[in-house]
C-alpha cells in the first residue's frame, strides 16, 4: 500500500498526484515537490489516501518537505517578479512587431527559467524575441503558446450567468463540449447565448447533458400518440426540467394542447402489455374461481362441446364428398369463353336425340345402327324379334288403306 497526495501549483489549476512517502501532510499545507521543470511549491488540496501501488500506471514522484516559511516569502516574490517580466515581454513583442498576446508569465520555484504564455492565431516566429529576453533577464526563456480556452482560466472574469467563469474558479480540467448538448436541452443556437467569455461553447452545457439524457429515454417522443387520464393525442411538447409532457387532445373540431406529468402518461404499447399480463396474472383467475364455483367446470364442459361438434361436422364434409361423382363435377365446371379472332364450334341441338336412338337400337340390336342402314335391313337381320313382325303388320296395314 503506498500513500498519495493532490498538489495544485496554480489556483483553480489543475490537481496533480505524488507519492507522500513518510511526509505527514493536511489539507491546506504547503510541500516541495519534485517535478519535471525542477522543484516547485505547491499547496495540498488532497489529504493522504492510501491506493495499491499496482494500480498505478506510472510511479509517481515523492514530496520532498514541507514548506516553511522561506520557501512561502520566496514564492511570493516570484509573483511579484513575473508582473515586472510581464511588462517587459509586451514592449519587447511591441517592438519586433509580432501577431501575438501575452496572456501569462511564470516563474520556477529555483529561478532557473521563465515561461511566458501567448496565444496567436497562427504560428509565429519568436527566435528574435526570445534572444532579446534572455540578454535581460539572464536565464533560459521559454514561449508557449495556449488556446483561447486556457486564457480564460488565467485571466478570469464574469460569465452571461453574473458570475465568475467557471474554469477560473473551480473547474481544473476542460471537458468536450458540442453543439449537440445545446440541441437536447431546448437552448437557443445563437452562438452569443451558448459562448462564454472565451467564444467556445460553455462549459456548464455539460452539467445537466446527463440528467437530459436520462429522462429523454422515460418521456415518449415528440409526434407519438400517448394515453392521457382525459382520453389519447400526440405529444407536441416536451418539458424535461419539470418533466412533464404537453399533448393534444381533440373533442370533435375543437382540440386543446394540455400538460401532463410525466407519471400520468402511458404509451400504447405499455397499455396492451399491462392488460395482458392482468389477464394472464394467477392472482385474478384465482379470485374468479373463488367467486363463481363454478367457472372451470364451465369452460370443460363449453371446449368438450365444441370438440364434439367439429368432430360431427368433419363426418358429413367426408360423407358429401364421398356422394358427389364425377360427371356431375365435370358439369359443374365452367365452359372456356371463345377467343376472340378463333372460330367456334357449334353442336347440333338434335345431336343428343339421335345418340339415344342409336343408343336404343345397340340395346336391341347389339350393335350400333351405321350410317345408310334402314329399319327393313335392321328387320331381315333379325326377324325373329317381336319388334320387326310388328313393324311388318304396321307396314302392310298402311299399303292396304292405300
Amino acid at each position: 500500500m503506498g500513500k498519495i497526495i493532490g498538489v495544485q501549483f496554480q489556483e483553480n489549476g489543475k490537481m496533480y498526484y505524488f507519492d507522500s512517502a513518510d511526509v505527514d501532510v493536511k489539507t491546506g499545507d504547503y510541500v516541495i515537490v519534485d517535478t519535471s521543470r525542477g522543484y516547485d511549491l505547491g499547496e495540498v488540496v488532497m489529504g493522504t489516501r492510501e491506493i495499491d501501488e499496482d494500480s498505478w500506471r506510472v510511479p509517481l514522484k515523492k514530496v520532498i518537505r514541507h514548506a516553511d516559511d522561506q520557501d512561502i516569502q520566496h514564492g511570493r516574490e516570484n509573483r511579484i517578479k513575473e508582473k515586472e517580466a510581464f511588462a517587459i515581454c509586451q514592449k519587447k513583442i511591441a517592438e519586433h512587431k509580432l501577431e501575438m498576446k501575452l496572456v501569462s508569465v511564470e516563474y520556477a520555484f529555483d529561478n532557473s527559467k521563465i515561461l511566458f504564455f501567448f496565444t496567436a492565431n497562427g504560428r509565429v516566429d519568436f527566435r528574435s524575441l526570445v534572444k532579446d529576453l534572455a540578454s535581460v533577464f539572464k536565464m533560459r526563456i521559454e514561449l508557449r503558446q495556449i488556446g483561447v480556452r486556457d486564457e480564460a482560466k488565467m485571466l478570469g472574469g464574469l460569465g452571461p450567468c453574473g458570475r465568475p467563469i467557471c474554469c477560473g474558479s473551480f473547474l481544473d480540467q476542460f471537458q468536450p463540449v458540442s453543439i449537440k448538448m445545446a440541441k437536447e436541452q431546448n437552448l437557443s443556437l445563437n452562438p452569443t447565448k451558448i459562448s462564454g467569455v472565451c467564444g467556445r461553447l460553455m462549459c456548464c452545457l455539460k452539467y445537466e447533458q446527463e440528467h437530459y439524457e436520462m429522462t429523454r429515454k422515460k418521456m415518449p417522443k415528440i409526434g407519438r400518440d400517448v394515453i392521457t387520464p382525459d382520453g389519447t393525442g400526440p405529444v407536441t411538447e416536451l418539458n424535461i426540467v419539470k418533466e412533464t409532457v404537453f399533448v393534444r387532445l381533440t373533442n370533435g373540431d375543437t382540440s386543446e394542447i394540455k400538460e401532463y406529468p410525466l407519471e400520468n402518461i402511458t404509451k400504447p404499447a405499455e397499455a396492451s402489455q399491462n392488460n395482458e399480463q392482468r389477464k394472464n396474472s394467477p392472482s385474478e383467475t384465482q379470485n374468479t374461481v373463488n367467486e363463481t364455483g363454478v367457472s372451470g367446470k364451465k369452460e370443460q364442459l363449453q371446449t368438450n362441446e365444441k370438440e364434439k361438434d367439429s368432430e360431427s361436422v368433419r363426418e358429413k364434409n367426408q360423407e358429401t364428398v364421398k356422394k358427389i361423382d364425377v360427371p356431375e363435377v365435370k358439369s359443374k365446371v365452367k365452359t372456356s369463353k371463345p377467343v376472340l379472332g378463333q372460330p367456334v364450334r357449334r353442336e347440333n341441338p338434335n345431336r343428343g336425340q339421335k345418340d339415344k336412338e342409336n343408343a336404343q337400337t345397340a340395346d336391341n340390336t347389339g350393335r350400333k345402327k351405321t350410317a345408310g342402314e334402314l329399319p327393313g335391313q335392321i328387320a331381315e337381320e333379325n326377324k325373329k324379334s317381336p319388334w320387326a313382325d310388328a313393324l311388318q303388320k304396321a307396314m302392310q296395314a298402311i299399303s292396304q288403306d292405300k
